[in-house]
């Protein structure tokens, strides 16, 4: 069952954080699927399906810390580059993710959603994103958002091409555009922006990654890669977030901001 606000918060003490300094919105670079399988010795699709599970446990405290959003780097649209073999690999595992976590996604309350292009995905696998989609839409707990077949350039272009198109259709002045109109017209249209974004396996890079949205999301890396990534390794992040000082380019930390 969903913890409630109270449970969560209890929750969230227990485990050396502040209720009150906690983000609204996590945004993660799951990275190291299959370095961590190859280190081993093992095929890399291990490493994956290892990583699925991880999602599962990650996505679990999440609900339990009461947070807003948890957006997780599914798949990208460079992926497509990778063997064909590991490229279905991968689809086969998102399809028998979302069977599997169907009922997990109602019991726990979560409203899950998905950013990207649909081009490419086949359409077993949009069929089954678009039902957990109808089913959870009036879910009020953590956003569970899964960015597949996902650039943020590739978004950025997609929304320039909205804004145009409403500039040509007369429903929207050029000289109203503003950073608003840009949001708006974004995958995330209507999601507050991360406030911490953790990428694993120690790389330091955003890799076309929320760009217009981690604006002045707080970034923490981890050497470990996300098969061993867990619920103590995010409340690492969580208690090394709780402790920045959020400016958002001002002189002062923002009050009220974490």
């Amino acid at each position: 069952m969903p913890f409630t606000p109270t449970e969560a918060a209890a929750h969230v003490r227990s485990v050396g954080l502040d209720p009150d300094r906690m983000p609204r919105h996590i945004a993660v670079i799951m990275d190291g699927n299959g370095r961590w399988a190859v280190e081993r010795g093992d095929p890399r699709f291990t490493g994956h399906v290892r990583g699925t599970q991880i999602v599962r446990d990650i996505v679990d405290e999440c609900c339990h810390l009461g947070l807003g959003q948890l957006t997780l780097y599914c798949f990208s649209v460079e992926n497509w580059k990778r063997p064909a073999a590991e490229v279905a690999m991968l689809m086969g595992l998102l399809k028998e993710y979302l069977l599997a976590e169907r009922d997990r996604i109602l019991r726990e309350n979560i409203r899950f959603t998905v950013i990207g292009r649909r081009e490419g995905i086949s359409d077993d696998v949009q069929a089954e994103m678009d039902t957990n989609i109808r089913l959870s839409r009036d879910n009020t707990g953590l956003t569970l958002c899964l960015a597949i077949n996902y650039g943020s350039r590739t978004e950025i272009v997609d929304a320039m091409r909205s804004v145009a198109r409403q500039v040509q259709a007369g429903t929207l002045a050029a000289d109203t555009i503003d950073e608003a109109t840009v949001s708006n017209a974004l995958y995330t249209a209507g999601m507050p922006d991360p406030d911490l974004l953790i990428r694993t396996a120690g790389e330091m890079r955003v890799s076309n990654y929320l760009l217009w949205q981690i604006s002045y999301a707080e970034l923490w890396v981890t050497q470990k890669c996300w098969p061993d990534f867990d619920a103590a390794t995010l409340h690492e992040a969580l208690k090394d977030f709780a402790n920045r000082e959020r400016r958002f380019g001002g002189l002062q930390p923002v009050k009220g901001a974490v």
